[in-house]
């Protein structure tokens, strides 16, 4: 009996199933339906993807999933190939396509297609070095497009940007060794410890640097007990000049990997070497570590990365936009600032999402295609407004300037204004009265309270005004 010939439309079908298993609806619809299956030869599948900024989603985001589903389908052996089609600066598809391997991109020594990348979680390669040579070539595992230039400063970060810059000019001869970046997830620690690498590698050439996330670092010392070279792994690290250990937090616990860490800490600081690390908390909210651990962690300097505000989130944006070479509306850009306020990599994904809603849906980025993106996007991300996101909502429905809401005018429309906005601000965030005054035209926190007791009260005696709040409510999603 001859075996059954596999088409590309069948193994990419059964692909799709095992893909669709394991993400989101939404994800599935927008990142793996516009994908077509092109042919299936000598174990080689193609497929086309609609544009170059999708190839780059795909294989930032979902590598791992392609993996295993082509890997499930065709076995180990199977490589994936992308056949990208082109377009021009007005949107106009042209007929021939690009195409180019998968996890191949930048790899200007190899233009071959290449098997798919070993199951590494990690994706960093082994450290180990044989013992007793003077000088080691590494790896840095540093992301090249995480630098300083694309690093926007801001209010939220200036502190820890401009100490990792000092860092970066002169590693290990400055107080702030080590150098601790840390806050909530998302807000830029990993690109800023990049940058910090990145630039050392420019100005001295000759200096080894690593980065490492704290999850390799923990697996791969277990590997050296496994395998009976604990002196190895300890001498490799040890002959780093700049080490930069992400997520330093989740060695919490794992007392025998803070115990070689120590180790490799103590030699490291003694010699000279620059320490960096992030963390989601400062050294001394950190559980699970080790007192010795932690006192050294306060040696040199720790600084936070705080939400960033409204103008940096639109320069965010802007620079975003400015390297991929995308000119957008700056309503749309301004509208997304407001609209999304939690961290940079939610105002990074939300723009990304309209990228890919106009570029799929051949629709032209507008305000109102902005604003069904955000509803979509809001629900998946549970997004606590913010004040200047209220702002913009009740000036915007008043049509007035949100300079003129805020200023000392006494007219009686825009005084209205101003208490609405710091009525649903203090109803909608979690923000104190004084905060909210300050955001509302310096204003302390007994003129909120007055603000809210008369909306109150014209709620209650002008039918006119309850519409506007009405109408607000559902504007701002309150149900």
């Amino acid at each position: 009996m001859t075996e059954k010939i596999q088409t590309a439309p069948e193994v990419w079908k059964r692909c799709l199933d095992f893909i669709q298993d394991n993400i989101s609806v939404q994800n599935y619809k927008t990142w793996f339906e516009p994908i077509k299956p092109i042919k299936l030869q000598n174990n080689v599948l193609s497929i086309q993807v609609p544009s170059k900024f999708f190839y780059e989603w795909l294989e930032e985001h979902y590598i791992k999933l392609l993996k295993a589903a082509i890997n499930r389908e065709l076995g180990d052996s199977a490589k994936l190939v992308y056949s990208i089609v082109m377009e021009n600066n007005y949107g106009n598809r042209q007929p021939q396509t690009m195409k180019i391997p998968s996890s191949n991109r930048g790899n200007t020594k190899n233009d071959r297609m290449q098997t798919l990348p070993e199951g590494n979680a990690t994706g960093v390669k082994n450290p180990f070095i044989i013992p007793g040579l003077r000088k080691i070539t590494v790896d840095s595992q540093l992301n090249p497009r995480y630098t300083f230039d694309n690093f926007v400063e801001g209010d939220c970060n200036r502190l820890a940007r401009s100490a990792g810059f000092a860092v970066a000019n002169k590693p290990g001869g400055t107080s702030f060794n080590p150098l601790m970046i840390y806050g909530a997830t998302g807000l830029g620690k990993t690109h800023l410890v990049h940058a910090i690498g990145i630039e050392i590698k420019d100005k001295y050439p000759e200096k080894t640097v690593l980065y490492v996330r704290s999850e390799t670092f923990a697996s791969q010392f277990i590997d050296s007990i496994r395998n009976n070279t604990k002196n190895d792994f300890v001498h490799f690290y040890q002959m780093l000049d700049v080490l930069i250990i992400d997520d330093v937090h989740r060695l919490s616990g794992k007392e025998k990997t803070q115990d070689v860490f120590f180790e490799i800490f103590n030699h490291l600081h003694q010699s000279g070497r620059q320490i960096v690390l992030t963390s989601d908390t400062p050294p001394v909210d950190m559980q699970g570590m080790e007192q010795r651990l932690l006192s050294r962690f306060k040696w040199g300097l720790s600084a936070d990365l705080q939400v960033p505000d409204l103008e940096t989130r639109i320069a965010i944006l802007q620079q975003k936009l400015y390297n991929d070479g995308i000119e957008m509306p700056e309503d749309v850009i301004e509208y997304l600032a407001y609209s999304i306020n939690n961290n940079v990599r939610e105002l990074e994904g939300g723009l990304i999402s309209l990228l890919a809603q106009s570029s799929l849906n051949k629709k032209k980025i507008t305000i109102d295609l902005a604003r069904q993106m955000i509803d979509k996007f809001v629900k998946n991300t549970n997004r606590e407004l913010s004040i200047d996101y209220i702002q913009k909502v009740v000036c915007d429905y008043f049509d007035m300037p949100i300079d003129l809401m805020k200023s000392k005018t006494r007219k009686r429309e825009v005084v209205q204004a101003r208490q609405l906005s710091m009525y649903f601000s203090k109803q909608l965030t979690k923000s104190s009265l004084a905060s909210i005054g300050a955001q509302c035209g310096n204003k302390d926190h007994a003129t909120v309270l007055h603000a809210c007791r008369t909306v109150n009260n014209l709620m209650e005696t002008d039918k006119r005004f309850r519409s506007y709040v009405d109408e607000l409510k559902k504007k701002l999603s309150m149900n």
